[in-house]
C-alpha cells in the first residue's frame, strides 16, 4: 500500500518531532482522517525522504516523527527553467502543478505586454504563495523529494537576466529557447545542442503570442526562436510540451 506522503517546512532529523503546517494538518486530519500512529513518508525539500509516522493530532497542529532517512532522489536529469507568461488562475496553477511532475527546476512567472492577467504586488504576493502551494502538493503526489523554486512574478527583464546566470561558467552550458510559431528553425534542429547542455531555459508566451519587442529582447539575451509544429498552442498546451520534449532530447545525464 502506497502511504502517504507529506511535505514538512522544516529542517527534519531522525527520531526530533515535528509540526505540520496548518494546512497540511488539516489535510491529515479532516480530508485523511489518519489517526495517530499511521505510517506516512515526509520530506523537507532539502534532499531524501523519512519514514515517519503521526504522532500526535491537536488544535494547534498534527505532530509527525521521522524515524528513518532514505537518499531517494527523483529529480529529472536535466536542469530546466521555464519563463512562464502569466495566465489565468487555473490555467496557472495546472501550469504549476504540471511542471513540478514534470521535474522542472525553475519556475519564473512573468508579466508580458499581451498578458491577460496584470498583478500588483498584493496579489503578485499572494498567487506566489499559492504557485507554492501547488507546487507542495505536486510534489506529495508525484514523489519529488525537492521543491522547484518558484520566483515572484517579474517583468521579462528580470526574468531574461537570471536567465543569463551562470553565463560566465564554463562548465555550465545553457541552451535556451523561445517558442515562436513563426520561427524558420525547429526544437528538433537543436538536438545535439541540448544534449550537450547542463541546463536549459524554454520562454512560454501569452495567449497572445509575445511580441517582436519581446522576441528581440530575448534573443539578445541568447535565446533562440524554435517552432514547435504546424499547430498553434495554448500557453498552458506549449509549456508542458516544450518541457516534456525538453527533457526527452536532453536524455540522460552522463554519469560523473
Amino acid at each position: 500500500m502506497r502511504l502517504t506522503r507529506i511535505h514538512v517546512p522544516v529542517a527534519l532529523a531522525i527520531n526530533q518531532p515535528a509540526t505540520l503546517s496548518r494546512a497540511a494538518s488539516l489535510h491529515v486530519t479532516r480530508v485523511l482522517r489518519l489517526a495517530v500512529g499511521t505510517k506516512i513518508v515526509l520530506f523537507d525539500g532539502r534532499g531524501g525522504e523519512y519514514d515517519g509516522e503521526i504522532q500526535q493530532t491537536t488544535r494547534a497542529g498534527v505532530t509527525v516523527l521521522p524515524t528513518q532517512h532514505r537518499l531517494i532522489e527523483r529529480e529529472a536529469d536535466s536542469h530546466i527553467t521555464l519563463i512562464q507568461a502569466l495566465a489565468r488562475g487555473e490555467k496557472m496553477d495546472w501550469i504549476v502543478q504540471k511542471a513540478t511532475e514534470l521535474g522542472v527546476a525553475r519556475i519564473v512567472p512573468v508579466a508580458l505586454e499581451r498578458s491577460v492577467v496584470k498583478l500588483d504586488d498584493h496579489q503578485a504576493e499572494k498567487r506566489h504563495a499559492h504557485w507554492l502551494a501547488v507546487a507542495i502538493n505536486a510534489c506529495e503526489q508525484c514523489g519529488r523529494n525537492r521543491l522547484p523554486e518558484i520566483a515572484a512574478p517579474c517583468a521579462l527583464s528580470a526574468a531574461l537576466e537570471t536567465a543569463a546566470d551562470g553565463e560566465s561558467d564554463n562548465s555550465c552550458q545553457h541552451l535556451r529557447v523561445l517558442l515562436d510559431p513563426a520561427a524558420a528553425d525547429s526544437l528538433d534542429a537543436y538536438v545535439l545542442p541540448l544534449r550537450a547542455s547542463s541546463a536549459s531555459s524554454v520562454l512560454i508566451g501569452p495567449e497572445g503570442g509575445l511580441t517582436d519587442a519581446e522576441i528581440a529582447a530575448a534573443r539578445a539575451a541568447g535565446f533562440v526562436a524554435v517552432n514547435f509544429g504546424p499547430r498553434i498552442l495554448r500557453t498552458e498546451t506549449a509549456a508542458i510540451a516544450a518541457l516534456s520534449v525538453l527533457q526527452f532530447l536532453a536524455g540522460p545525464r552522463s554519469p560523473d
